[in-house]
Protein backbone atom coordinates (compact mmCIF):
# COMPACT_ATOMS: atom_id res chain seq x y z
CA UNK A 1 0.00 0.00 0.00
CA UNK A 2 1.59 3.29 -1.07
CA UNK A 3 2.03 6.31 1.19
CA UNK A 4 -0.48 8.47 -0.65
CA UNK A 5 -3.23 5.92 -0.02
CA UNK A 6 -2.42 5.83 3.71
CA UNK A 7 -2.51 9.62 3.81
CA UNK A 8 -5.91 9.66 2.12
CA UNK A 9 -7.27 7.07 4.58
CA UNK A 10 -5.85 9.02 7.53
CA UNK A 11 -7.43 12.28 6.36
CA UNK A 12 -10.73 10.49 5.74
CA UNK A 13 -10.67 9.00 9.24
CA UNK A 14 -9.84 12.36 10.80
CA UNK A 15 -12.67 14.13 8.95
CA UNK A 16 -15.12 11.36 9.87
CA UNK A 17 -14.08 11.64 13.52
CA UNK A 18 -14.62 15.39 13.49
CA UNK A 19 -18.02 15.01 11.84
CA UNK A 20 -18.95 12.35 14.39
CA UNK A 21 -18.01 14.63 17.28
CA UNK A 22 -19.88 17.54 15.69
CA UNK A 23 -22.92 15.34 15.14
CA UNK A 24 -22.96 14.25 18.79
CA UNK A 25 -22.70 17.88 19.93
CA UNK A 26 -25.59 18.90 17.66
CA UNK A 27 -27.66 15.85 18.67
CA UNK A 28 -27.11 16.56 22.36
CA UNK A 29 -28.10 20.21 21.85
CA UNK A 30 -31.26 19.17 20.03
CA UNK A 31 -32.20 16.71 22.76
CA UNK A 32 -31.47 19.31 25.46
CA UNK A 33 -33.76 21.75 23.65
CA UNK A 34 -36.54 19.15 23.57
CA UNK A 35 -36.09 18.35 27.28
CA UNK A 36 -36.05 22.03 28.23
CA UNK A 37 -39.32 22.56 26.35
CA UNK A 38 -41.01 19.50 27.86
CA UNK A 39 -39.32 19.20 31.25
CA UNK A 40 -42.35 20.38 33.24
CA UNK A 41 -44.66 17.99 31.38
CA UNK A 42 -42.35 15.04 31.92
CA UNK A 43 -42.07 15.90 35.62
CA UNK A 44 -45.85 16.16 35.92
CA UNK A 45 -46.19 12.75 34.30
CA UNK A 46 -43.70 11.32 36.79
CA UNK A 47 -41.38 10.18 34.00
CA UNK A 48 -41.90 7.86 31.06
CA UNK A 49 -40.76 4.41 30.06
CA UNK A 50 -39.45 4.91 26.53
CA UNK A 51 -38.16 1.47 25.55
CA UNK A 52 -39.09 -1.80 27.24
CA UNK A 53 -38.30 -5.06 25.53
CA UNK A 54 -36.39 -8.23 26.34
CA UNK A 55 -32.94 -6.84 25.58
CA UNK A 56 -33.22 -3.09 26.16
CA UNK A 57 -34.88 -0.70 28.59
CA UNK A 58 -34.78 3.09 28.62
CA UNK A 59 -36.77 5.42 30.87
CA UNK A 60 -36.69 9.09 31.79
CA UNK A 61 -37.34 10.06 35.40
CA UNK A 62 -39.18 13.12 36.65
CA UNK A 63 -35.85 14.85 37.26
CA UNK A 64 -34.98 14.32 33.55
CA UNK A 65 -32.27 11.76 34.18
CA UNK A 66 -32.35 8.59 32.09
CA UNK A 67 -32.10 4.96 33.14
CA UNK A 68 -30.77 2.51 30.61
CA UNK A 69 -30.66 -1.24 31.05
CA UNK A 70 -29.26 -3.89 28.77
CA UNK A 71 -30.56 -7.41 29.37
CA UNK A 72 -28.80 -10.54 28.19
CA UNK A 73 -29.17 -14.28 28.69
CA UNK A 74 -26.39 -15.80 30.77
CA UNK A 75 -25.61 -19.05 28.98
CA UNK A 76 -23.90 -20.48 32.06
CA UNK A 77 -26.94 -20.16 34.34
CA UNK A 78 -29.71 -19.95 31.75
CA UNK A 79 -31.07 -16.83 33.50
CA UNK A 80 -31.56 -13.30 32.26
CA UNK A 81 -29.06 -10.79 33.63
CA UNK A 82 -29.24 -7.04 33.36
CA UNK A 83 -26.95 -4.06 33.66
CA UNK A 84 -28.54 -0.77 34.67
CA UNK A 85 -26.95 2.64 34.17
CA UNK A 86 -28.10 6.11 35.21
CA UNK A 87 -27.48 8.65 32.44
CA UNK A 88 -27.53 12.24 33.65
CA UNK A 89 -26.91 14.22 30.44
CA UNK A 90 -28.13 14.30 26.86
CA UNK A 91 -24.55 14.12 25.57
CA UNK A 92 -24.11 10.73 27.28
CA UNK A 93 -27.42 9.43 25.96
CA UNK A 94 -26.81 10.29 22.30
CA UNK A 95 -23.58 8.30 22.43
CA UNK A 96 -25.61 5.20 23.31
CA UNK A 97 -28.83 5.74 21.34
CA UNK A 98 -29.69 7.11 17.93
CA UNK A 99 -31.40 10.50 18.37
CA UNK A 100 -34.14 9.58 15.90
CA UNK A 101 -34.87 6.44 17.96
CA UNK A 102 -35.05 8.51 21.14
CA UNK A 103 -37.63 10.91 19.67
CA UNK A 104 -39.57 7.96 18.21
CA UNK A 105 -39.57 6.35 21.66
CA UNK A 106 -40.92 9.57 23.21
CA UNK A 107 -43.67 9.63 20.61
CA UNK A 108 -44.66 6.00 21.19
CA UNK A 109 -44.56 6.35 24.98
CA UNK A 110 -46.78 9.43 24.75
CA UNK A 111 -49.24 7.56 22.53
CA UNK A 112 -49.43 4.66 24.95
CA UNK A 113 -49.94 6.91 27.96
CA UNK A 114 -52.64 8.92 26.16
CA UNK A 115 -54.32 5.68 25.08
CA UNK A 116 -55.22 4.93 28.69
CA UNK A 117 -58.13 7.32 28.32
CA UNK A 118 -59.78 9.36 31.07
CA UNK A 119 -59.65 13.10 31.63
CA UNK A 120 -57.11 15.28 29.81
CA UNK A 121 -53.63 15.30 31.33
CA UNK A 122 -50.23 16.76 30.57
CA UNK A 123 -49.80 13.85 28.17
CA UNK A 124 -51.99 15.64 25.62
CA UNK A 125 -49.68 18.67 25.66
CA UNK A 126 -46.71 16.36 25.15
CA UNK A 127 -48.52 14.80 22.19
CA UNK A 128 -49.05 18.23 20.66
CA UNK A 129 -45.34 18.96 20.97
CA UNK A 130 -44.55 15.63 19.31
CA UNK A 131 -47.12 16.45 16.56
CA UNK A 132 -49.21 13.33 17.28
CA UNK A 133 -52.97 13.35 16.93
CA UNK A 134 -54.95 11.74 19.80
CA UNK A 135 -56.72 9.59 17.21
CA UNK A 136 -53.39 7.94 16.43
CA UNK A 137 -52.92 6.73 20.01
CA UNK A 138 -53.20 3.11 21.04
CA UNK A 139 -54.13 1.61 24.44
CA UNK A 140 -51.71 -0.27 26.66
CA UNK A 141 -51.94 -4.03 26.94
CA UNK A 142 -54.59 -4.87 29.54
CA UNK A 143 -52.92 -7.99 30.88
CA UNK A 144 -49.16 -8.64 30.59
CA UNK A 145 -49.65 -12.23 31.65
CA UNK A 146 -52.12 -12.78 28.81
CA UNK A 147 -49.44 -11.48 26.46
CA UNK A 148 -46.97 -13.89 28.00
CA UNK A 149 -49.38 -16.75 27.34
CA UNK A 150 -49.75 -15.73 23.70
CA UNK A 151 -45.98 -15.46 23.25
CA UNK A 152 -45.37 -18.86 24.77
CA UNK A 153 -48.16 -20.51 22.83
CA UNK A 154 -46.89 -19.06 19.55
CA UNK A 155 -43.57 -20.83 19.98
CA UNK A 156 -44.90 -24.07 21.47
CA UNK A 157 -47.82 -25.23 19.38
CA UNK A 158 -48.29 -28.94 19.66
CA UNK A 159 -50.48 -30.55 17.04
CA UNK A 160 -50.94 -33.80 18.94
CA UNK A 161 -51.66 -34.65 22.55
CA UNK A 162 -48.82 -36.04 24.68
CA UNK A 163 -48.31 -39.76 24.24
CA UNK A 164 -47.38 -40.44 27.86
CA UNK A 165 -47.48 -38.98 31.35
CA UNK A 166 -43.74 -38.37 31.07
CA UNK A 167 -44.19 -36.21 27.95
CA UNK A 168 -47.12 -34.34 29.52
CA UNK A 169 -45.04 -33.68 32.64
CA UNK A 170 -42.12 -32.46 30.51
CA UNK A 171 -44.33 -30.01 28.60
CA UNK A 172 -45.95 -28.77 31.81
CA UNK A 173 -42.49 -28.34 33.36
CA UNK A 174 -41.35 -26.22 30.40
CA UNK A 175 -44.57 -24.21 30.59
CA UNK A 176 -44.13 -23.51 34.29
CA UNK A 177 -40.53 -22.32 33.82
CA UNK A 178 -41.50 -20.18 30.82
CA UNK A 179 -44.24 -18.44 32.77
CA UNK A 180 -41.99 -18.05 35.79
CA UNK A 181 -39.50 -16.19 33.61
CA UNK A 182 -42.24 -14.07 32.04
CA UNK A 183 -43.64 -13.29 35.49
CA UNK A 184 -40.24 -12.20 36.80
CA UNK A 185 -39.65 -10.04 33.74
CA UNK A 186 -43.01 -8.34 34.26
CA UNK A 187 -42.31 -7.79 37.96
CA UNK A 188 -38.81 -6.47 37.20
CA UNK A 189 -40.27 -4.02 34.69
CA UNK A 190 -42.78 -2.89 37.34
CA UNK A 191 -39.97 -2.18 39.79
CA UNK A 192 -38.03 -0.26 37.15
CA UNK A 193 -41.05 1.89 36.37
CA UNK A 194 -41.46 2.61 40.07
CA UNK A 195 -37.77 3.51 40.39
CA UNK A 196 -38.09 5.94 37.50
CA UNK A 197 -41.14 7.63 39.02
CA UNK A 198 -39.65 7.70 42.53
CA UNK A 199 -36.22 9.15 41.70
CA UNK A 200 -37.20 12.80 42.16
CA UNK A 201 -38.80 12.02 45.54
CA UNK A 202 -36.05 9.84 46.98
CA UNK A 203 -33.51 12.49 46.03
CA UNK A 204 -35.17 14.63 48.73
CA UNK A 205 -35.74 11.88 51.30
CA UNK A 206 -32.41 10.08 50.94
CA UNK A 207 -31.90 6.36 51.51
CA UNK A 208 -34.84 4.52 53.11
CA UNK A 209 -34.27 1.21 54.88
CA UNK A 210 -37.38 -0.84 54.07
CA UNK A 211 -36.38 -4.20 55.62
CA UNK A 212 -33.56 -4.92 58.06
CA UNK A 213 -33.63 -8.48 59.41
CA UNK A 214 -31.02 -11.07 60.31
CA UNK A 215 -31.09 -12.62 56.85
CA UNK A 216 -32.29 -9.79 54.59
CA UNK A 217 -31.84 -6.07 54.05
CA UNK A 218 -33.78 -3.98 51.53
CA UNK A 219 -33.09 -0.30 50.87
CA UNK A 220 -34.65 2.26 48.56
CA UNK A 221 -31.68 4.44 47.67
CA UNK A 222 -31.71 8.18 47.11
CA UNK A 223 -31.31 7.52 43.38
CA UNK A 224 -34.73 5.83 43.36
CA UNK A 225 -33.35 2.32 42.83
CA UNK A 226 -33.73 -0.64 45.16
CA UNK A 227 -30.77 -2.52 46.60
CA UNK A 228 -30.93 -5.64 48.73
CA UNK A 229 -28.82 -8.24 50.47
CA UNK A 230 -30.13 -11.67 51.41
CA UNK A 231 -28.86 -14.93 52.79
CA UNK A 232 -30.40 -17.60 50.51
CA UNK A 233 -31.96 -20.53 52.35
CA UNK A 234 -29.58 -23.00 50.70
CA UNK A 235 -26.64 -20.92 51.95
CA UNK A 236 -27.96 -20.17 55.44
CA UNK A 237 -25.30 -22.27 57.17
CA UNK A 238 -22.42 -20.41 55.51
CA UNK A 239 -24.08 -17.03 56.22
CA UNK A 240 -22.91 -15.64 52.88
CA UNK A 241 -24.78 -12.51 51.89
CA UNK A 242 -25.85 -12.17 48.27
CA UNK A 243 -26.17 -8.65 46.88
CA UNK A 244 -29.19 -7.85 44.71
CA UNK A 245 -28.54 -4.71 42.69
CA UNK A 246 -31.01 -4.97 39.81
CA UNK A 247 -34.78 -5.50 39.60
CA UNK A 248 -34.19 -8.84 37.87
CA UNK A 249 -32.22 -10.03 40.91
CA UNK A 250 -34.62 -8.58 43.47
CA UNK A 251 -37.77 -10.26 42.08
CA UNK A 252 -36.12 -13.64 42.56
CA UNK A 253 -36.51 -13.13 46.32
CA UNK A 254 -39.20 -10.45 46.73
CA UNK A 255 -42.79 -9.96 45.59
CA UNK A 256 -43.23 -6.33 44.39
CA UNK A 257 -46.56 -6.19 46.25
CA UNK A 258 -44.73 -6.88 49.52
CA UNK A 259 -42.00 -4.37 48.66
CA UNK A 260 -44.46 -1.54 48.05
CA UNK A 261 -46.45 -2.44 51.16
CA UNK A 262 -43.34 -2.54 53.36
CA UNK A 263 -42.18 0.77 51.90
CA UNK A 264 -45.53 2.38 52.70
CA UNK A 265 -45.32 1.05 56.28
CA UNK A 266 -41.76 2.36 56.63
CA UNK A 267 -42.82 5.83 55.48
CA UNK A 268 -45.84 5.80 57.81
CA UNK A 269 -43.55 4.97 60.76
CA UNK A 270 -41.10 7.75 59.93
CA UNK A 271 -43.83 10.28 59.10
CA UNK A 272 -46.84 9.58 61.39
CA UNK A 273 -48.89 12.30 59.69
CA UNK A 274 -49.11 10.06 56.60
CA UNK A 275 -51.33 7.65 58.53
CA UNK A 276 -54.24 10.10 58.54
CA UNK A 277 -56.94 10.59 61.20
CA UNK A 278 -58.62 7.22 60.64
CA UNK A 279 -55.43 5.24 61.06
CA UNK A 280 -54.38 7.37 64.00
CA UNK A 281 -57.76 6.62 65.60
CA UNK A 282 -57.24 2.92 64.96
CA UNK A 283 -53.82 3.06 66.58
CA UNK A 284 -55.26 4.80 69.65
CA UNK A 285 -57.97 2.16 69.86
CA UNK A 286 -55.34 -0.56 69.58
CA UNK A 287 -53.35 1.07 72.39
CA UNK A 288 -56.43 1.28 74.60
CA UNK A 289 -57.28 -2.34 73.88
CA UNK A 290 -53.72 -3.37 74.71
CA UNK A 291 -53.88 -1.45 78.00
CA UNK A 292 -57.20 -3.10 78.89
CA UNK A 293 -55.79 -6.56 78.14
CA UNK A 294 -52.72 -5.79 80.25
CA UNK A 295 -54.95 -4.62 83.12
CA UNK A 296 -57.03 -7.80 82.88
CA UNK A 297 -53.87 -9.91 83.00
CA UNK A 298 -52.71 -8.03 86.10
CA UNK A 299 -56.09 -8.63 87.77
CA UNK A 300 -55.90 -12.33 86.98
CA UNK A 301 -52.40 -12.50 88.42
CA UNK A 302 -53.60 -10.77 91.59
CA UNK A 303 -56.54 -13.16 91.93
CA UNK A 304 -54.29 -16.15 91.35
CA UNK A 305 -51.85 -14.79 93.90
CA UNK A 306 -54.57 -14.38 96.53
CA UNK A 307 -55.85 -17.89 95.84
CA UNK A 308 -52.35 -19.31 96.20
CA UNK A 309 -51.89 -17.48 99.52
CA UNK A 310 -55.20 -18.83 100.81
CA UNK A 311 -54.27 -22.38 99.79
CA UNK A 312 -50.92 -22.01 101.53
CA UNK A 313 -52.57 -20.83 104.74
CA UNK A 314 -55.00 -23.76 104.68
CA UNK A 315 -52.17 -26.16 104.12
CA UNK A 316 -50.21 -24.68 106.99
CA UNK A 317 -53.32 -25.06 109.19
CA UNK A 318 -53.63 -28.73 108.28
CA UNK A 319 -49.97 -29.36 109.10
CA UNK A 320 -50.40 -27.70 112.48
Amino acid sequence: MDTSRNDLLGELAADASLEHSDFLVQAAAQLDKFLDANGDRISELGGLVLIDDEVDYLAIAADLTFRSRSRYLDEATGKWKSETEIIESASELVELYNLADIFAAFAEASKEEAGIGGEPTATEELLETADIAPSDTVPLSDNPYAGAADDWAAGHEYEVAPESEEEAAERLYDLALAFQEKSQQTEADLLEQFETAAAALTAVLGDLVVVDDEDERLTLRSTGSFAAEVVPEDEAESVEWRKLSSPDDIVEFYDPTDIFGDLADTLAEQFPSLAGPERAGDEEADDEEAEEEEAEEDDEEDENGEADDQSTDEADGDRR
